[in-house]
């Protein structure tokens, strides 16, 4: 190693039965430098961040870190080494606290010389500098997703890691958040912090990265410095040519297929629910719903889905009331279908395979039932389309979903909804974890369904998204809507404003 690297990976290589995941990959990371891991889904960014931290041991090839040979397999000596990595798949002990499981690993929770106050004063005072909300004492089971990946963030910096791996650090931040996490990393990085920063925000890299380094098929393909390449230019690299981004125009407004009418619903478990909320979803019409996650977007989509019903106010279809009993099963019958915010916990079963995970909803129904018995034949039929069509990388419609990277099991999700062509689509973080080419796809099945007349709920902690697709928008902040905010009445800078919460009053 030079004596400006802090970490060589050499010729790493890491097979998955038929799947070569990383294919003679090397890198180098020099101190106080920041390289940007580019590719698509399935490229190998994570299985490469993975065997450096030693949750994977590599099939040949060597790592070094500060000089040192790093042990294969073995995620102590990573972090005894300096190295602190902020998983996209969370880590985390759901019946442990935010603070216990920070503190997991550092040494015994019964350690007589663990000063749980004075770790507390510490993850408080890191949470306040880089704008990561969230509370020390609540059970992590009750958290959302977004906070989920805050804690993520904290036990990282918590370890005063000399080289950190941030996997999709930005997705859960406002604006604002993000760019005191920027401003904050630049500090650490010119003390000497090297970070590996994986991101699909191809803007974000651009304002961080030094250096891009890109993945495609397991095999390096660029290795170019960031003020020498554009956001296009790495995007053609990634998918191997030119990304057609869809032509968005505006939605012609038709009758409210759903409403909220002052809806409220209880807090659970300290996460806020509805508070009055009132929102129609119109035919032929991206309705945006912009905040930092944990504001009450889970309340929300859990009362159109059917998981939750109405304390006060009411849930209308078309014009008559929701039913008194209101269940996910009345939902999926009236038409209305769920791409949900989590992947693992609610939108698949790891252990079925592709063709079981892709008729969970519809198993019932023609063709894949006929008389009270499953068509296995038209099922397996139907995933291999979603497959085909939705690029799901896999190695076929019987493998486990578990095996599938996150962002291949999201494609499986949206062709599941997508294709049963819904009247009504809550599209919950749709494209969290999806390379920009599947984004782009993705973004333009949303505005299909749009035009063939579907009411369309875009929930997105992505402010570029929300403004790119939503006909009308609505910020939420402590489980409070705005009002409708038709398309480019209001930027970036204010629509922040309005996710932390100001605003609300005066518009009261």
């Amino acid at each position: 190693m030079s004596p400006t690297e802090v970490l060589r990976l050499d010729r790493i290589s890491k097979r998955f039965g038929a799947l070569l995941a990383n294919d003679d990959l090397s890198l180098a990371l020099r101190a106080g430098e920041v390289v940007a891991l580019l590719g698509e889904n399935g490229a190998g960014k994570t299985t490469l961040m993975n065997v450096l931290f030693g949750q994977y041991v590599a099939d040949g090839g060597t790592i070094t870190a500060f000089g040192q040979p790093l042990p294969p397999g073995n995620p102590r000596a990573a972090l005894a080494a300096g190295i602190g990595m902020v998983h996209q798949h969370f880590t985390l002990a759901d019946h442990l606290t935010v603070l216990e499981n920070i503190l997991l690993g550092t040494r015994s929770l019964w350690s007589p010389s663990l000063d749980l106050g004075a770790a507390r004063v510490r993850v408080v005072q890191l949470a306040d500098q880089f704008g990561l909300a969230v509370d020390p004492g609540a059970r992590v089971g009750s958290l959302s997703v977004g906070e989920r990946q805050r804690v993520e963030i904290l036990k990282a910096l918590y370890r005063d890691a000399r080289i950190l791996i941030l996997d999709e650090p930005t997705a859960v931040l406002t604006p604002q958040e993000a760019d005191a996490l920027f401003a904050t990393l630049r500090k650490m990085v010119a003390d000497g912090l090297s970070i590996i920063f994986i991101s699909h925000k191809l803007h974000e890299v651009m304002a961080i990265a030094d250096r891009c380094l890109v993945l495609r098929h397991g095999k390096m393909v660029g290795d170019v410095a960031t003020a020498a390449t554009s956001p296009d230019a790495l995007a053609a690299m990634m998918v191997g040519g030119e990304v057609h981004r869809p032509k968005v125009a505006a939605g012609v407004a038709g009758p409210a297929l759903m409403r909220l009418e002052a809806v409220t619903t209880p807090d659970r478990e300290g996460a806020p629910g509805l508070k009055a909320a009132s929102l129609s979803l119109h035919a032929g019409q991206i309705t945006g719903i912009a905040g930092v996650s944990g504001n009450g977007q889970a309340a929300l989509s859990d009362i159109l889905s059917g998981l939750a019903a109405p304390a006060s106010g009411r849930l209308m279809l078309g014009e008559a009331p929701a039913p008194a009993r209101w269940t996910p099963a009345g939902a999926l019958s009236a038409g209305v279908g769920r791409i949900p915010e989590d992947r693992h916990k609610t939108g698949t079963i790891a252990d079925f395979t592709l063709t079981e995970n892709a008729v969970l909803e519809t198993h019932a129904r023609a063709p894949f039932s006929r008389k009270g018995w499953m068509d296995w034949r038209a099922a397996a039929d139907h995933a291999s389309a979603i497959i085909a069509k939705y690029d799901v990388r896999c190695p076929g419609p019987e493998a486990r979903i578990r095996l599938l990277s996150g962002g291949n099991m999201q494609k499986l999700i949206l062709g599941r909804v997508l294709e049963a062509a819904p009247g009504v689509i809550l599209a919950n973080q749709p494209v969290r974890g999806l390379d920009i080419g599947a984004i782009a796809y993705v973004h333009g099945q949303l505005l299909a369904a749009r035009d063939r007349g579907a009411a369309v709920l875009l929930i997105s902690e992505d402010l570029d998204e929300v403004m790119q697709l939503s006909d009308v928008i609505h910020v939420m902040s402590e489980g409070r809507l705005t009002p409708p905010l038709p398309r480019g009445a209001a930027t970036m800078a204010e629509l922040g404003l309005w996710m932390a919460g100001e605003g609300f009053d005066h518009a009261a």
